[in-house]
């Protein structure tokens, strides 16, 4: 399935939910924002939140620092 993410095209594959997403794609699930189809969801949706193809997602990954 095709779906976009930070504006990159990514196949992947489906029955894909945003937590698996997030390890297919090789990210921490610490400080990052998921945007799916410009709408955010919470951490605590990641898991039951199925990805179809054509979504968009933003990937915000958040830095400390000072």
């Amino acid at each position: 399935m095709r779906i976009e993410v930070n504006g990159e095209t990514k196949e992947v594959p489906s029955g894909l939910v945003l937590d698996s997403l997030l390890d297919h794609l090789s990210l921490p699930r610490q400080r990052i924002a998921v945007e799916l189809n410009r709408e955010v969801v919470r951490k605590a949706d990641w898991p039951a939140t199925l990805i179809k193809d054509d979504d968009r997602i933003e990937l915000v990954h958040f830095v400390g620092g000072g």
